[in-house]
This record gives C-alpha cells, sequence and structure tokens, in this order.
C-alpha cells in the first residue's frame, strides 16, 4: 500500500504540505468492544491525558480570536476551498469543523482511543488530520480529482457519487474515502473497535505548514511511540509514501510545537 497526492493537485496547490503516519497494532479491550469500559480504560498505549493537553492547546488558541476561521491555517484552506468552487461557509476543513463544535460545546464527544488523539491534536494545530483503517483501503490511496465512477459510503450508509472534479481520497477499487479533500471522511475506513491498522494525514497550506505539519507528525509519533509508527513529510518532488519504506523523508522530527 501507498499514500501519494496527484501531480495535478500539487499543480494546483503548489502551498501543500502533507505530513503522514502509519500505525500498527492498535488494540482496544474486550470490555471496550462491547461497550463495558470506558474510552480512557480501553486507550492501551495512547495516554487519555494527551487528548486534554491538546484540547487545553486549543481552547488557549481560541480564546484568541473572536472566531476559529481568523487562524491563519483555516484561512489558507477557506482559499482553497473556494478555489475548489465551493462555498468556504457551507462546506469547511475538517479542522474548522471541529473547532467550531469546540468552541460552542466545549468538548468533544469520545469515540475512539485514536481518533481522540488525533481530534485534539487537529484542535491544537488547527490542522485537517484524517485517520482512516488502512485494512478497509484497497491497494493505493491517492488524493486526486474525482471521475465521476468512485463510491463514497456515508456513516449513514448511503452512497454518494462524488462529482468528477471534486477532490476525493480514492483508492484502486474506486471507493472514495474522503469528499471535498478534508471536508468529510467515509464511513468504509471510519476507525472501529476492531482497527488494527491506521493511516493518519495531516494537510496544510498555510505560510508556516512546512514547519508546522512535521511537528504536528512528530507530536502524534511521540504519543504512539509504543506503536512503533512510519512517518514521513511528503513533497512534490517526493510525493510518495509507501509503508515500510526507508527513505531519506520517512523520519520522525522532534516536536517543538509551543501553544
Amino acid at each position: 500500500m501507498y499514500f501519494q497526492h496527484s501531480a495535478q493537485l500539487w499543480r494546483d496547490f503548489p502551498a501543500l504540505v502533507p505530513g503522514v503516519l502509519y500505525v500498527d497494532g492498535i488494540t482496544t479491550s474486550p470490555a471496550a468492544a462491547s461497550g463495558q469500559t470506558s474510552p480512557a480504560a480501553a486507550a492501551g498505549p495512547i495516554s487519555p491525558a494527551a487528548t486534554d493537553r491538546y484540547t487545553a492547546i486549543a481552547k488557549s488558541r481560541l480564546a484568541t480570536v473572536t472566531a476559529e476561521s481568523e487562524l491563519p491555517e483555516i484561512q489558507a484552506w477557506r482559499r482553497a476551498f473556494a478555489q475548489m468552487g465551493l462555498k468556504p461557509t457551507q462546506y469547511r476543513c475538517a479542522s474548522e469543523s471541529l473547532l467550531r463544535r469546540f468552541r460552542k460545546e466545549g468538548s468533544l464527544p469520545a469515540l475512539h482511543p485514536l481518533v481522540d488523539l488525533c481530534n485534539a491534536v487537529s484542535l491544537a494545530y488547527a490542522i485537517p488530520v484524517a485517520v482512516l483503517d488502512a485494512a478497509q483501503i484497497t491497494g493505493p490511496l491517492e488524493v486526486r480529482y474525482a471521475t465521476g465512477e468512485e463510491e463514497y459510503l456515508t456513516f449513514a450508509g448511503d452512497t454518494e457519487h462524488p462529482a468528477p472534479g471534486e477532490v476525493i481520497f480514492a483508492d484502486q477499487a474506486g471507493q472514495a474515502h474522503a469528499r471535498r479533500w478534508t471536508n468529510r471522511q467515509s464511513g468504509s475506513s471510519a476507525v472501529r473497535d476492531t482497527t488494527s491498522t491506521a493511516l493518519i494525514v495531516a494537510e496544510a497550506l498555510h505560510d508556516s505548514a512546512p514547519a508546522d505539519v512535521p511537528d504536528l507528525i512528530a507530536v502524534l509519533a511521540a504519543e504512539l511511540q509504543a506503536l512503533k509508527p512510519q512517518t514521513a513529510i511528503l513533497t512534490a518532488a517526493a510525493p510518495r509514501f509507501t509503508r515500510h519504506a526507508t527513505t531519506p523523508h520517512a523520519t520522525t522530527p522532534h516536536a517543538t510545537y509551543q501553544p
């Protein structure tokens, strides 16, 4: 399995900075799978305290602005959505949606230890972070423009067909694992209690993304170090992450982010 962005996307969005992390050996307890214990007790190597740390950072950042749309990370994605022909106030990147909900409700619901951690880090950095069950992805996964023939499974179980030209995460079987780029993931590759392998993708377009994305990936790698994650920062010159690859960019940088 490998992951990449198409050459057309690199051409149209040259400021793109993607970071990738792959983990194997994710577990939840049998009690968690049956709903008999809390997500915190089922976290395994993922510390529930980490979620609190990063949501606290998000709260501090939100206190400095009147709306999450003022953050440079969100402004960059709004410009990208407008470039794709989408209304930024109708379709929002995942991190903006999370920040809006967090600002209004003061917390996010517990879903799965890995998803909760990635959501908290996404809040702290205001950068979209996709978490996909790698076992549900057929062959290579590419972020590219849709042909109109791909199928997208909603969380409600409905099947949709992204319009030609829409940016999607597409696998070899024609499944769309995300729609409108960073707007909405698919129910087909959502992380569940049975998930054992996950592909995590962070993408940013703002001016400090070349520093922020590697730091975000380093933070996640540190939190998931017990799972020995594989990481990569992708570029137009080296656009592909391959599982188990030993390439110069497949490294785990040190985290330096400060709120």
